[in-house]
């Protein structure tokens, strides 16, 4: 797994670096919209509204946009169109199953886009249902190991129920049933350690390996459709490799 450990990093770096252009605040202000859509405005009571600030301070949203995008999920600001979140479900080239999470305000033009890029690249969109059952939904936890005793981190996570932890040589891995995210996450908060991302993923229940070539093609695809404006994050069934990420990293 350390391979999509270290392309996770490096994702989370090229997200840091968009927010300094101010590239990805379209994207964070539609998932605080929905968070406080599906939770109301208070991230005191609506946990998932809480978690989309946190990640939009991180990336230095400015506070009156974060405001802004809280107004118009509860319905207090009209401006705008409505926004709906959608899972699509796809295939890259040699049998990769997609899981492409997206908040738009433009159905049609999203399917689109996501249609183009993996026509492009040798892939389809796939029908509701048919690409799911490979995967199940868990909260995931990324943690620098930096200043941090592993071991202890490892004890602590599986005392609290989480179902796998990977400790890596730059950072710290935690899987738990969805139903003990909040709980992790306020164990991590109290307990003073910061993570890196907290969301709920969709994992693959097994990953399908590939030459490196063409691992590499469906890592660029994944990228491509990541770049989409409306794409909040992709999912698959990719094994990656260290050498995987580093010919990309160098590309």
């Amino acid at each position: 797994m350390s391979g999509h450990s270290k392309w996770s990093t490096i994702k989370r770096k090229k997200a840091a670096a968009d927010a300094r252009r101010g590239n990805i605040f379209t994207r964070l202000a539609r998932e605080i919209a929905i968070a406080a859509r599906e939770g109301g405005g208070d991230p005191d009571t609506n946990f998932a509204l809480r978690l989309a600030i946190d990640r939009a301070k991180s990336s230095n949203m400015p506070k009156e946009n974060i405001e802004r995008a809280i107004r118009r999920g509860t319905g207090e600001d009209k401006s705008g169109f409505a926004l709906e979140q959608i899972m699509y479900e796809g295939y890259a080239p040699n049998g990769i199953a997609l899981m492409v999470d997206v908040v738009t305000d433009n159905r049609k033009r999203t399917v689109a886009d996501i249609r183009h890029i993996l026509a492009r690249a040798g892939g389809r969109l796939a029908e509701v249902g048919s690409v799911s059952w490979q995967f199940h939904r868990a909260a995931y936890f990324a943690l620098s190991s930096e200043g941090i005793h592993p071991e202890e981190i490892f004890d602590l996570a599986v005392d609290a129920g989480a179902d796998d932890v990977i400790l890596g040589e730059d950072d710290i891995e935690i899987f738990t049933p969805v139903e003990l995210f909040k709980e992790m996450n306020d164990l991590l908060e109290s307990r003073e350690i910061p993570t890196d991302e907290a969301a709920l993923r969709m994992i693959p229940n097994s990953r399908i390996q590939l030459p490196l070539d063409k691992t590499l093609q469906v890592m660029r695809l994944i990228e491509n459709l990541e770049d989409c404006d409306d794409v909040q994050e992709v999912f698959s069934n990719l094994d990656i490799t260290d050498e995987a990420v580093e010919l990309l990293e160098a590309a």
